[in-house]
């Protein structure tokens, strides 16, 4: 097997083994089984079951970091270097959701990793969400800019609980499921996340979300 077929192999192993099972669950010796290949290949690729795992993450990571901001790079084109606030926590949370949530995303291993990697904070994961912060930073300064009198450490509590509430809700979506006897839509992805749009608006500013996205208007027609 060439040597980028034998990692590809390994990683699509590892990655549906962990959704599956989690990630204490499944040895080195599990993962070389599925993926067909001897441990020697695993140690050359990837040395360890921690740095196996923290490359999965990344991956999986990039991919929706892109995202989020390709989306808020078009919010602030859109509002001439001055994105609508509603639209910052939007391009924050709303990738995020979509890659976890919803009837398609639910059966695929990838999202079910990622759901993994939310509820089981293991070492490697942990250490990579604590030292990959920039891009975040960018969003905050973004929003900034979008509330120029706004309290800066607000702007970072907020920020900090629209994540924490995406989160929360890929983490506990069967509980809530049932709490809520099927009232509550998790397949909806895009209701859930102007749910949780509306509710960091509303904690930041104290305004509801509407309200301030019809401010900037305002001013504009006062001037």
């Amino acid at each position: 097997m060439a040597a980028d077929h034998t990692r590809t192999a390994i990683i699509t192993a590892a990655e549906r083994l962990y959704a599956e099972r989690g990630f204490a669950d499944v040895t080195m010796r599990d993962i070389v089984a599925a993926a067909d290949v001897n441990l020697a290949a695993v140690n050359y690729h990837f040395g360890s079951k921690d740095e196996l795992i923290a490359e999965l993450f990344v991956t999986r990571s990039l991919a929706t970091n892109r995202e989020r901001l390709r989306e808020l790079k078009a919010a602030e084109e859109a509002g001439d270097g001055r994105a609508d606030i509603n639209a910052i926590f939007a391009a924050l949370v709303g990738p995020t959701l979509r890659g976890c949530l919803g009837p398609e995303k639910q059966r695929s291993d990838a999202a079910r990793f990622m759901i993994r990697a939310s509820i089981e904070s293991v070492p490697p994961i942990r250490k990579i969400k604590n030292r990959e912060v920039d891009h975040l930073k960018r969003f905050a300064a973004a929003m900034r800019r979008s509330l120029p009198d706004q309290d800066p450490a607000d702007i970072f509590w907020a920020l900090h609980f629209a994540l924490a509430m995406a989160h929360q809700t890929i983490r506990d979506s069967e509980r809530l499921t049932r709490m809520s006897d099927g009232l509550c839509d998790l397949n909806d992805v895009q209701a859930i996340t102007d749910r949780v749009v509306a509710v960091a608006v509303m904690a930041l500013t104290g305004k509801p979300a509407k309200a301030v996205q019809k401010e900037p208007a305002k001013a504009k027609a006062r001037a």
